[in-house]
């Protein structure tokens, strides 16, 4: 399927060259002079290689058409993770460089949609938001404001996260997965 240059959004899966490309970052550059255009960071499926790749704001580009399925995170393994079709039960091994983005928001029993290209798992999307625990976080300083500034903390996943000062351990949180920000409480 075409799309315009300007949809281009990361994670998607793209045909160019005759092969496939998984988007790592998508960044819109606008030039004082001239057209803009898409600076997009892209790693070969088959390869594993990065490369940079520009597209013009009116450039076509080809998005490989992709068919998805439910599936849920049932454990890890090492750098194994452990998943299951939740229509036929089927269970799936898949390798950390292929989960990296969701490795940080992964827990057990979390629903993700994998997405196929002739039977062959390409992409994992998270859900938009996860709720999460913070384990530990530094104490909140009396003469800080609530809304100015945040301070460190870690998730139950172990990923670091910037937390409001008023939080403290123990407390669950809505995670946003794509920006890694917290939302609010849970």
């Amino acid at each position: 399927m075409q799309i315009n240059a300007p949809a281009i959004r990361k994670g998607m899966i793209l045909e160019v060259d005759t092969a496939l490309w998984r988007v790592m970052k998508i960044q819109h550059v606008t030039p004082g002079k001239g057209v803009a255009c898409m600076q997009v960071e892209m790693r070969n499926i088959e390869t594993g290689t990065k490369t940079n790749k520009r597209f013009n704001s009116t450039e076509r580009v080809e998005q490989v058409t992709l068919t998805s399925r439910n599936m849920q995170f049932l454990y890890a393994d090492g750098d194994t993770y452990h998943l299951m079709d939740m229509e036929s039960y089927e269970q799936m091994a898949l390798g950390a460089d292929f989960l990296e983005d969701a490795i940080p928001y992964l827990l057990p029993e979390t629903e993700v949609i994998v997405e196929f290209h002739d039977e062959r798992p390409l992409n994992v999307r998270m859900p938009q938001t996860v709720v999460l625990e913070v384990v530990e976080c530094d104490a909140a300083i009396k003469s800080q404001s609530a809304t100015g500034s945040y301070k460190p903390g870690k998730l139950e996943t172990g990923a670091s996260i910037m937390v409001p000062p008023y939080l403290e351990s123990g407390t669950r949180v809505r995670v946003n997965t794509e920006t890694g920000e917290f939302m609010e409480r849970a």
